[in-house]
């Protein structure tokens, strides 16, 4: 729902819907899907300011995805890796850190031996095409 909204352009209901997940992710332990969350946070704090991108507004998001991809990572989650890793590139992209960002995406994208019809690995590999 989330995600819905901020595709909206109703990014106040998405970032509404986010605090209801996390509550039940609090009030319940059931975290299997608490790095997708926090990836959507970061879009959303992203698409909050879509026309001012100011320095605040991205630490907080890169804030947002470094913690989806340490959950992910700690789950071993690989897709939710590499969603978040995927919009925590795009990010440093925008920034100017290409290097940075293919050398990341790069290690979770190449860890994938099936699963490349998917559009979170079609969308890594577009990211990456652009960052080489």
């Amino acid at each position: 729902m989330a995600e819905a909204y901020g595709k909206a352009g109703k990014v106040g209901e998405g970032f509404s819907t986010l605090a209801e997940a996390f509550a039940v992710v609090s009030k319940t332990d059931e975290r299997v899907n608490e790095a997708e969350l926090y990836r959507l946070k970061g879009e959303l704090t992203l698409q909050s300011s879509v026309h001012n991108l100011a320095s605040r507004v991205q630490k907080e998001a890169e804030d947002y995805f470094l913690n989806a991809i340490e959950i992910s990572r700690k789950q071993q989650a690989k897709s939710w890796e590499l969603r978040a890793s995927t919009s925590l590139c795009r990010l440093w992209q925008q920034q100017g850190n290409r290097h940075e960002a293919h050398q990341m995406l790069s290690e979770i994208y190449h860890w994938f031996t099936e699963g490349f019809d998917t559009k979170d690995w079609q969308d890594a590999k577009a990211l990456l095409e652009t960052l080489a």
